[in-house]
């Protein structure tokens, strides 16, 4: 069976074809706005559609749709901010189907929500968020302040939980009308001690929900990883049987509440895989230990980074698909839910996003 994936990368985007069960190399099925950065690029499954949000040299940030990726492709209304203000869109972290037909979100920087009810083709401003980001003391992490983890809840188009790097955890129970925080029990040891209490300069890196237990949320921390039984508003660090708490992807099995895969790297001084051995961690008992896959990748010098959008997965349980790639330009694959690897396609540009399409 064929495997398309979206693979978001410093000079376009790419779209690679193949039989992940044969574990052999995709083919590039096509290339879209080369040379320009590709953040993210996603499959609506609802309809269908293609989106692609990409930075041009001469157009800045843009958001774009289709049918067919290998076709053409057209601009979105939005997302941007509004003209006149003093705030100019930087970048769209991600895009995320929510759950009514036609509904939409896109997470950008500086921080702050859209969404579109017209299945992507314009967007409007949260401004309820936007009004609490304007009135607090939001930070920005390293790579910016950034919107880029939205957990809608199944079923219910009026929760949802939202990631922002570096201002915490934030969750609506009104369809984003009103808005709360999430954060106790997260440690931001970057911090001095006597400023870690009550703060919300937090450092979100990444943040999922278990869509068979949605109370439940999974979180890469700037320096831990976390698990959340109540909605995002405490949580428990999961970094003991982890070589490092630091990292940036995450992914978890729709089908399995207790499960999640992370890939370590050293530390914010050191963004590379630990010991130079590629490897991806999972969890199948929420946290509590971590199982060591390295079948298939290397082992020996591999200095590799891996971003924060640029893990993807397909299916469930066992036969669960993973991918994920690197700044080295090089993909990876498993069919197995991990057990065993694949490289998937080498010497792209650097990666910036993985999705199954």
């Amino acid at each position: 069976m064929t495997t398309e994936l979206l693979v978001g990368t410093k000079k376009g985007l790419f779209v690679l074809r193949g039989d992940a069960a044969a574990g052999t190399p995709f083919e590039i099925a096509a290339r879209a706005f080369p040379g320009d950065t590709v953040e993210f690029a996603i499959r609506d499954p609802r309809t269908g559609r293609y989106f692609a949000s990409h930075t041009s040299g001469f157009y800045g940030p843009r958001l774009m749709y289709a049918d067919d990726p290998t076709g053409e492709w057209t601009q979105a209304q939005g997302p941007a901010f509004p003209e006149g203000g003093d705030t100019a869109l930087e970048r769209i972290w991600v895009i995320t189907p929510g759950e009514a037909d036609g509904l939409l979100y896109a997470g950008v920087a500086p921080a702050a929500l859209f969404s579109s009810t017209d299945d992507g083709e314009s967007w409007s401003l949260n401004e309820a968020l936007w009004k609490e980001h304007q009135a607090g003391d939001w930070q920005p992490g390293a790579g910016g302040l950034a919107l880029h983890s939205i957990c809608p809840w199944p079923g219910d188009p009026q929760r949802l939980a939202v990631g922002v790097s570096a201002a915490g955890v934030w969750i609506t129970d009104d369809g984003g009308q009103t808005w709360r925080t999430g954060y106790d029990g997260i440690v931001p040891e970057y911090l001095p001690e006597e400023a870690r209490e009550g703060t919300n300069t937090l450092c979100i890196h990444n943040m999922h929900r278990a869509p068979a237990r949605p109370e439940r949320l999974f979180m890469q921390f700037h320096g831990n990883v976390y698990r959340s039984d109540d909605e995002g508003s405490s949580w428990k660090e999961l970094r003991a049987g982890l070589p490092s708490g630091f990292g940036f992807p995450l992914v978890i099995d729709p089908a399995d509440p207790d499960s999640a895969y992370v890939i370590p790297l050293v530390g914010a001084e050191d963004r590379v895989t630990p010991d130079a051995r590629m490897r991806v961690y999972e969890t199948r008992d929420a946290g509590s230990t971590w199982i060591e896959h390295g079948d298939g990748l290397p082992s020996d010098e591999a200095y590799l980074t891996v971003l924060r959008q640029a893990f993807g997965s397909a299916g469930e349980g066992s036969g669960m698909q993973l991918y994920f790639g690197a700044t080295s330009g090089d993909v990876f694959g498993s069919p197995d839910a991990g057990a065993s690897w694949f490289q998937v396609h080498e010497r792209l540009a650097p990666v910036t996003s993985v999705r199954v399409a």
